[in-house]
């Protein structure tokens, strides 16, 4: 990864790198990225992509492993289940997921970024 890219492209392509069927959480990926404690700037770099967006933005949740729903999410909260469900992670009503069975766990060393 390029270490001058925006913080944005280092979230996007650091997401890129979350296995199918898997999820990460937002403090996961702030801290891959040496930016521990900005949970949040990772969703707010997520917020800003289109929801048709190449980036598998749908397989971020929050640290308790649930899928914020809000309505300000117009809509893509459900898409985010949705897509989950597709790649066969179990995501209940409460749009809560079994955060010990599909959080990802990288193998490999990501200090690169």
């Amino acid at each position: 990864m390029n270490k001058k890219a925006s913080f944005d492209q280092r979230v996007w392509e650091m997401v890129a790198h979350i296995p199918y069927g898997m999820v990460a959480t937002y403090g996961q990926i702030a801290d891959l990225l040496s930016a521990y404690g900005h949970a949040r700037q990772v969703g707010w770099a997520l917020g800003r992509l289109k929801v048709n967006s190449n980036v598998l933005w749908h397989r971020i949740v929050n640290s308790k492993g649930r899928i914020l729903n809000r309505l300000s999410r117009e809509g893509s909260d459900w898409l985010q289940r949705e897509l989950l469900i597709e790649e066969g992670v179990s995501v209940d009503e409460e749009f809560r997921i079994d955060i010990g069975k599909y959080l990802w766990e990288p193998k490999i060393e990501y200090s690169n970024y």
